[in-house]
């Protein structure tokens, strides 16, 4: 399948886990891919992982002149921007609601929420407002049912859902925005949420086991593809059932 040949790619927190996945998935049907994540040694060596048609920009993804250069550093390499995918996302705090602190509250919205969309805003006017392209937002299971313990990573998920939403609705026909809505995938960044007792939470889900990042990989790369070039403004649960289940 070559469904990316000859489009570019820029994926967001794509240094390891679902980003890198998902990076994987679109170089390997025939994108350009450019990556990007705070840290710089762990970018190279996804790069080097990932060919000659990816590079990495290193920095924050809530700071504006990161963002600034990904995109120059885009057009400069390969000209163009396809597809968009705001995977990046923060979970500094676990616990109630009512103990979260403002600080930390503004930083989970700036970071998962803000962000992705200042990154549409500069995908838009560089490329696709002229060209047309598909953005495939990363949310999660946690922004559509109660997530204990993790309530503000999933308000900020269900605000990304929303936005997924009234960006479909704004910026068609020829920009489609979707997102995906994953339940717990084994990465570094979900550890605290089965590590030590991943058979006993595996249990919960219908498909009894807990997702890889390459069972997103693929289901972003289907959202951002021509296959689903009928479809825009939609959130894909991807999540082994667990929703069937009743539970986050």
């Amino acid at each position: 399948m070559n469904r990316f040949e000859g489009k570019t790619a820029i994926v967001t927190g794509a240094s390891r886990g679902i980003g890198l996945a998902i990076a994987q998935r679109l170089v390997a049907e025939g994108a350009n891919v450019v990556i990007t994540a705070r840290g710089a040694d762990a970018l190279e060596e996804a790069v080097a992982g990932l060919g000659e048609r990816a590079s990495y920009v290193a920095g924050k993804a809530d700071d504006p002149a990161h963002r600034d250069e990904v995109i120059g550093h885009t057009l400069e390499r390969h000209g163009r921007i396809d597809v968009l995918i705001n995977n990046t996302g923060i979970n500094p705090v676990f616990g109630k609601l009512l103990d979260v602190e403002a600080e930390a509250s503004r930083k989970i919205f700036e970071v998962n929420v803000i962000s992705a969309l200042e990154w549409v805003k500069l995908v838009h006017a560089a490329w696709m407002k002229e060209n047309g392209g598909a953005i495939v937002n990363v949310a999660s299971i946690a922004g559509l049912r109660p997530a204990p313990g993790i309530a503000m990573y999933g308000v900020s998920k269900a605000a990304v859902i929303h936005l997924t939403e009234e960006l479909a609705f704004e910026l068609g026909p020829d920009i489609r925005v979707n997102a995906v809505a994953p339940a717990v995938v084994k990465t570094k960044f979900a550890e605290a949420l089965y590590e030590g007792r991943e058979e006993k939470v595996s249990r919960a889900y219908p498909l009894k086991r807990l997702g890889e990042p390459d069972d997103i990989g693929s289901v972003v790369a289907f959202l951002a593809s021509s296959d689903a070039g009928w479809m825009t403004g939609q959130t894909l649960t991807v999540d082994g059932g667990i929703l069937l289940n009743g539970g986050v």
